[in-house]
C-alpha cells in the first residue's frame, strides 16, 4: 500500500507527463546533434527527464496539499489524503533531482551551468499559480529547458535557435496546459486559484487553438531555416500530423466539458511524438 502511494506521488503510473517532457528534449537533442546524438547523451536526457518530471510531481503535490482537497480531481492525491507525508515526498523528490544532476555531471560544463537555472525555473512554478494570472507560461518554460539543455550538452553553448525553439514549445505547453485547467476551472474559482483557463475566459479555445499554431509554424520556420535539415517530406509529414491532431484536440475541447478536456490533454504527447518522429527521420534519411 506504501509503495503503490509513492508509485502514485511520482505519477509512474501515468507517462503522458514525462512524454510531454520528453519529446521537445529529444527533439533538440536531434537538431543540436545534427541527427542521432549517439546512446549516452540519449539515456542521460531520457532518464532525467523522467527523474526531474517526478521530483516535480512531488513538490508540486506538497505545495498543492491545502488547495488540492478541494479540486474533485486531486482530492486523493497522497500528500493530500495523508498516505504520503509532506517530509517523505520531498525527500523523494530531492532525491530523484539529485540522480538527475548526477546523470548531468556526465555531460558537460555548460550543462551542468544551465541546470541550475532549469531547477530554479523547476521550484518556482508551483507557486506560480497564486501569483501569476497565466501560471501555464511558467510552466511552458519549465518544461521546455530540456531544449536549451540539450544544445548545451551537444554544442557547449545555447545558441539563438534553442531559445526560438524554447518559445514555441512554450505555446504548446500553454495549449495543452489550458485544457488541463479548463478540466478544473468550477473548483479552481472556488478556492481562488489562478489558472489561464480562467484569465482567458470565453477566449480559452481561441487561445488553446492559437496557441498551437504558434507552436507549429515557429517549429517549421525555425527548422526551415536550417542548413543541416531540409524540410522534407518526412519532416512535413510530422507536422501535418501534428497539425491534425491539434485540430482534432480543438474538437474534443469545443464545449469544455471535463472528459473532453482531459482527454485532448491527456493524448497531447503524440503531437510531440510525431514532430520528433519527422525531425529524427529526416535527419535519417540521406
Amino acid at each position: 500500500m506504501a509503495a503503490a502511494a509513492y508509485f502514485q506521488l511520482v505519477r509512474w503510473d501515468r507517462p503522458a507527463g514525462w512524454l510531454l517532457l520528453l519529446w521537445p528534449t529529444l527533439s533538440a537533442l536531434w537538431i543540436a546533434s545534427n541527427g542521432f546524438p549517439g546512446w549516452h547523451l540519449l539515456a542521460v536526457f531520457t532518464l532525467g527527464t523522467i527523474l526531474m518530471r517526478s521530483a516535480g510531481c512531488c513538490l508540486n503535490d506538497v505545495a498543492d496539499r491545502d488547495f488540492d482537497r478541494h479540486v474533485k480531481r486531486t482530492a486523493n492525491r497522497p500528500v493530500t489524503s495523508g498516505a504520503v507525508s509532506v517530509k517523505a515526498a520531498l525527500l523523494l523528490g530531492a532525491a530523484l533531482a539529485l540522480t538527475a544532476f548526477a546523470l548531468v555531471l556526465t555531460t558537460n560544463t555548460a550543462a551542468v551551468a544551465w541546470s541550475f537555472a532549469a531547477l530554479a525555473v523547476a521550484l518556482v512554478y508551483p507557486y506560480a499559480k497564486r501569483h501569476v494570472a497565466m501560471p501555464q507560461a511558467v510552466l511552458g518554460v519549465a518544461f521546455s529547458f530540456g531544449i536549451p539543455m540539450a544544445f548545451a550538452a551537444v554544442q557547449g553553448r545555447v545558441p539563438l535557435v534553442a531559445w526560438l525553439l524554447l518559445l514555441g514549445n512554450l505555446f504548446w505547453v500553454l495549449a495543452y496546459d489550458t485544457e488541463y485547467a479548463m478540466v478544473d476551472r468550477d473548483d479552481d474559482l472556488k478556492i481562488g486559484m489562478k489558472t489561464s483557463a480562467i484569465t482567458l475566459g470565453r477566449f480559452d479555445i481561441a487561445a488553446v487553438m492559437l496557441s498551437y499554431g504558434f507552436y507549429l509554424l515557429i517549429w517549421t520556420l525555425v527548422l526551415a531555416s536550417m542548413s543541416g535539415l531540409a524540410l522534407n517530406a518526412a519532416y512535413a509529414a510530422g507536422i501535418a500530423l501534428a497539425a491534425a491532431q491539434a485540430l482534432w484536440h480543438g474538437w474534443l475541447i469545443r464545449h469544455r466539458e471535463r472528459a473532453g478536456c482531459f482527454k485532448a490533454f491527456r493524448l497531447n504527447h503524440w503531437l510531440g511524438f510525431a514532430v520528433f518522429v519527422g525531425i529524427a527521420v529526416s535527419y535519417a534519411l540521406p
